[in-house]
């Protein structure tokens, strides 16, 4: 019965989801070799070409597939048949991504071209046909190789992935490797009038940069005993590791920026990218968090979350201030705590025990990311538990049944921007100040919207405000706060409230000297669930909206103004 009381609402969230998509994406089509390749990641495999990282760098309305392949060069990906399953998607407005050269240059007859000869007509092929469809080519040149000395066999070394270094001698200089092979992309660029990045110039100031030591970390010199891929170690001057891609996908965005104006509204930076898949710095959201410098007061540190089921008790320590996290369509973390399931040691979790997501720091901000409790109808479980100040939602969703989203902190504002929130019982509570600006509040079940335990001479509680109260078929009797300590206080503005709405609209938790200390009002509600004649008698119906306006309550002593100045941040105190 538990995954039951979960299937309805993620299919539903999956169908808004897909309504959500953008009605026109874009999509570059990347063909090359092993640099930029997406890259099988069985036994922890590390290497990554420039191109499997790429779509961390786009918004949504640009998709990558990356048609490149390790080993081939123009010559062979033509021969193979895989330009043409290219050429037969392309479509007006799509892009074709081009870089070939690093296996042109191999001597074996299946790959070899010649620069001036059938490797630049190969270029012209796949620039002519590109157009035939509607699309954009756009001509790249090889990414450089890591040669610090007068190495013979660089070349060949591509195809051997050694467990030691084949080069001679490393000096101060890095040498070229591809010769004449990197003008055949520029020269066939200038004769037809297509766009050309010079990525190898661009690879080789970062290689010179880090220097000979230094640029090891791009590549794959992996240490024995590290991966599972390469058990004894790997000692690979072509290919890049996770950082190196991304370090030249990075490279490669900021040219395609500059020299393609249409793209450059679609390209982002973050500063780590989670993906299943093998795209980003990490797969798990917690590494990501991990990896944020402690007490980062300047700036925030951004992580954009890409598509995909995260299956993992997430923690953002008081430590790792002012995050960002930022979710692609798709992008859920889920867990199944409940407060009666044992934990690591036996005994039960507890309601504080059974979230999802915990938010100790100050300054977090989430768009666009889903946070589910999937344990299903079986008491408290909270999806997301917030604690720290400062925190800020932007169309963010929660999903679970009974305490699906606990405000906890005393100290803390809390500011849900176009968020969803669904459940049945309490399933918005706890003593923190939170303001609901435009969300919808989904009742699964018969029960209780919220269950706020405002402190004694705290100004303020929950304000939901012009949010819509909706709830499943068949539902009634659904009250809009019950007092989980006797000074709660929530007011509903300016809200649509469904017909599941209870006449009375408020309960006093069975505890009549409740009454007396609430603080439930209303404002101008409009819809089934708003008509006044039979609400409880000690909710109030306010006159004066003023002192509640999301700016007014969230403000502090700080000026905290989300509302106005989005995921701005505020100065932290200097410590």
């Amino acid at each position: 019965m538990k995954k039951k009381y979960f299937i309805y609402p993620l299919f539903g969230l999956l169908v808004l989801l897909t309504a959500a998509t953008p009605a026109h994406v874009t999509t570059l089509f990347l063909i090359g070799d092993s640099t930029m390749a997406d890259k099988n990641l069985s036994g922890g495999n590390q290497e990554r070409g420039w191109g499997h990282v790429l779509g961390g760098f786009f918004s949504e309305e640009i998709r990558v597939e990356n048609h490149a392949v390790n080993g081939r060069s123009s010559k062979s990906f033509i021969d193979e048949g895989r330009w043409q399953k290219v050429a037969d998607k392309i479509r007006p407005g799509d892009y074709v991504f081009i870089q070939f050269g690093h296996n042109d240059e191999k001597a074996d007859s299946a790959r070899h071209t010649e620069p001036g000869g059938s490797f630049d007509e190969n270029l012209r092929r796949f620039v002519r046909e590109t157009r035939a469809k509607g699309g954009i080519p756009v001509l790249f040149n090889s990414v450089v190789r890591r040669n610090f000395g007068q190495n013979q066999d660089a070349v060949a070394a591509d195809d051997v992935r050694s467990e030691r270094s084949t080069a001679v001698e490393e000096g101060d200089t890095l040498v070229d490797t591809h010769g004449a092979y990197l003008a055949s992309p520029r020269r066939v660029a200038r004769e037809l009038g297509v766009c050309f990045i010079d990525l190898n110039n661009a690879t080789k100031q970062l290689v010179e940069s880090c220097g000979v030591e230094g640029s090891k970390r791009l590549f794959m010199w992996i240490p024995a005993g590290v991966s599972a891929a390469c058990p004894k170690g790997r000692q690979d001057n072509t290919h890049f590791n996770i950082y190196g891609a991304r370090r030249v996908a990075s490279l490669a965005v900021d040219s395609i920026a500059e020299r393609i104006p249409a793209l450059a509204p679609y390209v982002r930076h973050y500063d780590f990218v989670v993906a299943k898949d093998g795209s980003g710095d990490f797969f798990t959201v917690q590494e990501a968090i991990n990896a944020v410098p402690n007490f980062r007061k300047d700036a925030r540190t951004r992580i954009l979350i890409r598509k995909g089921e995260y299956k993992e008790c997430v923690i953002v320590p008081a430590c790792k201030i002012n995050i960002a996290l930022h979710a692609e369509e798709g992008a859920v973390i889920t867990g199944d705590g409940y407060a009666a399931k044992p934990n690591g040691l036996g005994e039960t979790m507890s309601t504080s025990g059974s979230s999802t997501l915990y938010i100790h720091a100050s300054g977090f901000y989430a768009e666009g990311l889903t946070i589910a409790n999937t344990a299903g109808a079986v008491g408290q479980a909270v999806a997301c538990f917030v604690d720290g100040d400062r925190a800020h939602f932007r169309r963010c969703r929660f999903l679970g049944h009974q305490d699906t989203l606990y405000t906890y902190g005393k100290q803390s504002r809390q500011y849900y921007e176009e968020c969803y929130v669904e459940g049945t019982v309490d399933f918005i509570f706890g003593w923190s100040t939170a303001v609901f600006d435009r969300c919808v509040i989904h009742s699964l079940g018969k029960g209780y919207v919220s269950a706020p335990s405002t402190d004694q001479g705290q100004r303020y509680g929950y304000v939901f405000w012009q949010c819509r109260l909706t709830a499943a078929p068949g539902v009634k009797n659904v009250f809009l706060s019950r007092p989980w300590r006797p000074y709660a206080q929530a007011v509903f503005a300016e809200c649509e409230l469904g017909g599941h709405i209870a006449p009375e609209g408020w309960n006093n938790w069975r505890k009549a000297s409740n009454e007396q200390t609430v603080f439930y009002a209303e404002y101008h509600n409009r819809g089934e669930g708003s008509s006044t004649a039979a609400r409880a008698a000690y909710g109030r119906q306010l006159t004066d909206i003023t002192p509640y306006r999301p700016e007014t309550v969230l403000a502090g002593n700080d000026g905290w103004n989300p509302v106005a100045n989005g995921d701005r941040l505020v100065e932290e105190p200097r410590r």
